[in-house]
């Protein structure tokens, strides 16, 4: 008698472990620790810590670097990135669409048995190893 084993990814075809299986919990929070404390750097260097500041230069981080190369600064240090289910880039609309999404907090915190939030079940997109 076999029993069929379940993993986080497993039906969205991604392998249990290893590259390209699903990024876990942990790194995707240092991840964004890190693109947070960048943003504020440059926040605090350039716009004396302004808020809006803030939230508009991580905004534009995670959008165009997602968009183009799949990554932000946190997701190349961790060991992760962004692609499509397709396995293609992401792309400037459904970077621009997990972005929004991420920064309305709720639809990010909200997950699906494979650990995708709203936001990368809406644009499309998985966060997996590198």
């Amino acid at each position: 008698m076999s029993e069929s084993v379940n993993w986080a990814g497993k039906r969205l075809g991604l392998p249990e472990s290893g590259s390209g299986s699903l990024a876990k919990m942990g790194r995707r929070a240092f991840a964004l620790g890190i693109d947070w404390s960048i943003s504020l750097l440059i926040s605090g260097a350039f716009f004396g810590g302004d808020n809006t500041a803030t939230l508009t230069i991580f905004m534009l981080e995670q959008w165009l670097l997602v968009a183009t190369t799949g990554n932000s600064v946190g997701h190349l240090i961790t060991g992760i990135r962004v692609r499509r289910l397709d396995g293609n880039y992401v792309g400037i609309l459904p970077a621009l669409v997990r972005i929004g999404l991420i920064l309305l907090v709720i639809p990010a915190v909200i997950w699906d048995s494979d650990n995708r939030g709203l936001h990368d079940k809406a644009a499309r997109t998985v966060l997996v190893r590198r």
